[in-house]
């Protein structure tokens, strides 16, 4: 097959490895095929650095967002800072994110959880731009909160490792669904199986680098080269040809985010 094109729908590029070593890791991305790569921020005192980043390197595209994982940092502030910077259409910022859900943490606070959420949903539907949503422990909660707040552009639920029902969930609301490096792991057969039978025409690839390491690479920190190994995983679940795999989840990608084909 020739070389396929890969889009890396989440990497925090803003944190080590990366930082520091920008132009040597979009050198070894593009060696592996990974032409683009979107930067999800976390917090609103990161939002500059990723708004440089996608500034300062054609292959780099920022998402503004804040994370449920800090939101004891969270307040009226950051939400006002996203909102000046989504008043200005800027071509390199293409999503808000990374917002959602998370329900693993020892004092989760859901209710601010839940009101920080809808304000940046708000904020999406406001200013047309899709999500990238984050969800531990919270598919269902989170479904229901898409329901009720419908978003002209949907987004895409990350890191996915809900079960099939949960995903289709997202996928009815018009959600795309994130492939991550969980597939490579053998022992993680529900998500494999879940990632064999879902469309092709909702899967996007990621590797939310420098977290969520590829089988091999344990305690090492992900890159967004490694998305060549989930694709291989993908492949080998899959019944479509290779082929065909990378070009509908580049495709996927170009559509979500708005971005031209190269």
């Amino acid at each position: 097959m020739t070389t396929p094109v890969f889009i890396d729908t989440h990497c925090h590029f803003d944190f080590p490895p990366f930082s520091g070593a920008e132009a040597d890791s979009i050198r070894r991305a593009a060696q592996a095929g990974v032409r683009r790569i979107i930067v999800p921020a976390v917090e609103s005192g990161r939002f500059a650095g990723v708004m440089a980043l996608a500034d300062g390197h054609p292959a780099l595209y920022a998402a503004l967002g804040m994370h449920p994982i800090a939101i004891a940092q969270h307040d009226e502030a950051g939400l006002a800072l996203l909102e000046q910077y989504l008043r200005q259409p800027h071509p390199r910022l293409v999503a808000i994110g990374e917002i959602g859900l998370d329900n693993y943490m020892a004092d989760p606070q859901m209710e601010r959880q839940t009101a920080l959420l809808d304000a940046q949903l708000q904020l999406a539907a406001r200013y047309d731009l899709p999500v990238i949503l984050h969800s531990r422990r919270t598919h269902d909660r989170l479904a229901m909160m898409l329901r009720q707040r419908r978003l002209p552009r949907a987004g895409v639920v990350h890191g996915f490792a809900g079960s099939y029902e949960q995903a289709e969930a997202f996928i009815k609301l018009g959600f795309y669904i994130g492939v991550g490096g969980t597939i490579t792991y053998e022992r993680a057969n529900k998500t494999r199986q879940v990632m064999a039978r879902l469309p092709l025409e909702r899967l996007l690839l990621e590797t939310d680098a420098p977290d969520m390491p590829v089988a091999g690479y344990q305690g090492q920190p992900n890159r967004p080269e490694r998305v060549l190994l989930t694709f291989q995983a993908l492949c080998e679940l899959r019944a479509e040809p290779p082929e065909q795999i990378a070009d509908i989840i580049y495709r996927n990608s170009l559509d979500l985010f708005g971005l031209a084909r190269q």
